[in-house]
């Protein structure tokens, strides 16, 4: 973009935004961060620069008010018809400026932080949206109801998905005897995995299983093979993309004094919505417990 081009475009954004904090219209929401953030009434343009928030928005009946969105972005079904403009990584800022948009929702902890400071700078609202647990979701979808006035549907998807998650702990994690150790494996070659502060670790320890890496504090940290021999998990999970799972297990194979070998407790899992940030995170794991106690049960499985 032309430094002359995008300069009459910011004119014409702040003309149009000038009124933030100062007009009647203006109000108030805390996002996710506890960050206070001017907006007006809604209904809002809002664009969305995840797919976790554009899935969460949906959810919380608001994807009426969603004028863009990053690449990746297909969940709801719905999602999928709202025009993208750029992906996690970098957004066309030529686009974002000219659909002048009343907030942007972020995520703090990716994405291009750059690119968010030129966002603010140009005095669009933006609103960051973070999940670290699962029981996170419901909490943030009420926030993200009351950023767009849709705060009666997002409370009963709030309230669906904590009856869900309470329903999963009561059946899985409680009275389950010794969690297994697990190794939740995310990449092969080089092997990467999930930390305990990951949402995946989370959902691990709902499904009454003890992530074996949960100590570190990376959220997907890159573990040698010696590692995950000298911790010696009772389950491997491919969580592979579809159709690689079995290769991936097929290399632990190799060692056959690993106790997940030795039992056959060998698991290829490859919805990958159990890596999302939405509200299809909660169906995933529902899927991963199932299997999960049916490995612990008897041997080699394939996931759902």
């Amino acid at each position: 973009m032309s430094i002359t081009r995008l300069a009459v475009i910011t004119l014409g954004l702040s003309a149009s935004l000038g009124v933030y904090g100062t007009g009647p219209l203006a109000r108030t929401v805390t996002d996710d961060l506890g960050r206070e953030v001017e907006v007006r009434d809604p209904p809002l343009r809002i664009v969305s620069l995840t797919p976790g928030a554009t899935e969460m928005l949906f959810a919380a009946g608001a994807g009426g008010q969603l004028i863009a969105t990053v690449e990746y972005s297909d969940e709801p079904p719905a999602a999928r018809r709202v025009p993208r403009i750029g992906d996690v990584a970098t957004v066309d800022m030529e686009r974002l400026v000219a659909l002048r948009p009343e907030v942007v929702i972020a995520w703090p902890a990716g994405g291009n932080p750059a690119q968010r400071e030129r966002i603010a700078a140009l005095g669009i609202p933006v609103y960051q949206q973070q999940v670290l647990r699962l029981t996170d979701i419901p909490l943030s979808m009420r926030r993200l109801g009351t950023l767009a006035g849709t705060g009666a549907a997002a409370e009963r998807a709030a309230h669906d998905i904590e009856a869900r998650l309470a329903a999963l702990t009561r059946t899985y994690a409680a009275g389950a005897g010794r969690a297994p150790s697990a190794l939740l494996q995310v990449w092969n070659r080089p092997v990467y995995t999930v930390g305990g502060r990951h949402l995946m670790s989370d959902a691990l320890a709902i499904c009454g299983a003890r992530n074996v890496f949960a100590d570190l504090p990376e959220a997907g940290p890159l573990v040698e093979t010696e590692a995950v021999i000298a911790r010696n998990p009772d389950i491997i999970i491919a969580a592979a993309p579809p159709g690689e799972g079995a290769a991936w297990l097929a290399d632990w194979k190799r060692f056959p004094t690993l106790a997940a070998v030795r039992g056959g407790r060998l698991v290829a899992f490859e919805d990958q919505a159990l890596s999302r940030l939405g509200p299809s995170v909660i169906d995933a794991t529902e899927a991963l417990c199932r299997t999960l106690a049916r490995v612990r049960d008897g041997g080699v499985r394939r996931g759902d």
